[in-house]
């Protein structure tokens, strides 16, 4: 076998240095993905945080740790655009512990602000519903109850096929209208204007 011509050589030295270059790339952008990928873990630790809190019951730690994950977020739109899902999660479990602690003026506070994929309007429909039934005042009540019957409509028109939704709606809706009929209705007594009327006793016939 004769000697290899000197553009072959050429050839194959240029070949198994791109072949170099090509691993060297690779690696490097896997070296990379791994420190992104670490970075994220770390950069995201409060919502984890916050998850584990939440799963135990433990709402003050949760909001604490999903405030911190949230400002994270806000202060990097970039990394808020790109993942976009898990910051409306972290909002909408922010707005969870919230109601959960029964507090309604936050959790409307909060969803004027949150992603749609959060859930806001039901979450503040859900808040005004809950101010409207401990209401004294009838005015004020009726006020809070046509905020939440406007929430729970968006909130059908975000979600056309959530079913829980549909419902509040609707029992907002029925119970606005009967306290409009009724509006001194204490508070305590205000779901009972939602129960079928019973029929009264019946008239004995007479025998004989």
């Amino acid at each position: 076998m004769g000697p290899i011509p000197p553009h072959c050589r050429s050839l194959a030295i240029d070949f198994h240095a791109m072949t170099r270059a090509i691993t060297s790339t690779f690696v490097v952008l896997l070296l990379a993905a791994g420190l992104l990928l670490i970075g994220y873990s770390r950069w995201t630790a409060h919502v984890a945080g916050g998850d584990a809190a939440l799963a135990d019951g433990r709402l003050d730690q949760a909001l604490a740790e999903y405030k911190l994950a949230e400002a994270r977020f806000d202060a990097v739109p970039a990394v808020r655009q790109l993942a976009a899902d898990e910051y409306a999660r972290v909002v909408a479990n922010h707005l969870t512990a919230l109601y959960r602690l029964k507090r309604y003026d936050e959790v409307i506070d909060l969803a004027q602000k949150a992603p749609a994929a959060a859930s806001p309007s039901f979450w503040s429909g859900s808040a005004f519903f809950q101010k409207a039934i401990v209401e004294e005042q009838p005015e004020a009540r009726l006020g809070w109850l046509g905020r939440a019957e406007e929430e729970f409509r968006k909130a059908i028109e975000a979600a056309p096929d959530d079913w829980d939704t549909k419902y509040d709606f609707e029992l907002t809706t029925r119970l606005a209208a009967e306290l409009r009929k009724q509006p001194k209705t204490p508070p305590k007594q205000m779901m009972q204007l939602l129960r079928p009327p019973q029929p009264g006793p019946k008239t004995p016939r007479r025998v004989g």
